[in-house]
């Protein structure tokens, strides 16, 4: 297997960070654009500007200069949407109301994958819910949030945007577990959620929001998951978890 370039180092994360106003070029990589016109592409570049995706294909790099971008030569990792919209790209939604694309005029919200990580969606979005420790980056609306595998800030002050900012329910907040005593979930009654899978502590990290039955996570690296409550049981990612009883009581 051909290894992946030295890529997606500190100096680049700095030049990105430091370059405030300039545009920011991931030229020869593979995009999973989640478009179904646009499809897949490879050796292509992604640009950033402000929040936006400004374009998207091959050949761009040839006017970093005149753009003043800032580059980063991505060979041998793909970019994929960090908001997954399944429906996508098999054509049933109309593309005015993609969610979650990598298009012109889209949000810039994707993570950063070695190739072999990334064959398609479905394998990508099993690598960072499973290891988000191999993500190379991840941006949330133009912003790096994770960088080489380590978290480099939260998603920002904004990341709820467009849920209720209800008051967090006390009958949600705990620690809950599931049946295999694998997936340990703290709820806390900031509105913060931390899991600790397989013994291996602060594994994802984020905020969460409650309404009605259905829980809303959005973690640190950028990306979204949801659950749903059934009475004192709640259904996660394949698991079903119980809230831990309060030492010195029991739930109901």
């Amino acid at each position: 297997m051909t290894s992946t370039p030295n890529t997606w180092t500190a100096a680049d994360l700095d030049a990105v960070l430091t370059g405030t106003g300039r545009p920011v070029l991931i030229t020869d990589a593979t995009i999973l654009t989640s478009d179904p016109v646009i499809g897949t592409l490879t050796r292509a570049d992604l640009l950033v500007g402000g929040d936006l995706v400004v374009g998207v294909g091959p050949g761009i790099v040839r006017a970093a200069d005149d753009d003043g971008a800032i580059v980063i030569q991505a060979t041998g990792t793909t970019l994929v949407p960090s908001v997954l919209d399944t429906t996508a790209p098999i054509g049933l939604v109309d593309r005015a109301a993609l969610v979650g694309a990598l298009v012109p005029g889209g949000a810039a919200d994707f993570a950063v994958l070695d190739d072999a990580d990334a064959p398609d969606l479905a394998s990508a979005a099993r690598t960072l819910l499973a290891a988000p420790e191999r993500t190379r980056a991840v941006f949330r609306r133009g912003v790096p949030v994770a960088w080489d595998g380590h978290r480099i800030g939260p998603g920002g002050d904004d990341a709820g945007s467009g849920l209720a900012e209800a008051p967090v329910d006390p009958a949600r907040v705990g620690v809950w577990i599931d049946t295999e005593d694998f997936l340990h979930q703290e709820l806390t009654a900031e509105g913060r959620y931390d899991e600790t899978r397989g013994g291996r502590t602060h594994a994802f990290e984020g905020r969460y929001w409650v309404r009605g039955d259905r829980i809303d996570y959005l973690d640190d690296l950028g990306f979204w998951a949801f659950g749903e409550f059934d009475g004192d049981t709640l259904h996660h990612a394949g698991y079903t978890l119980r809230r831990k009883p309060a030492e010195g009581g029991t739930d109901r």
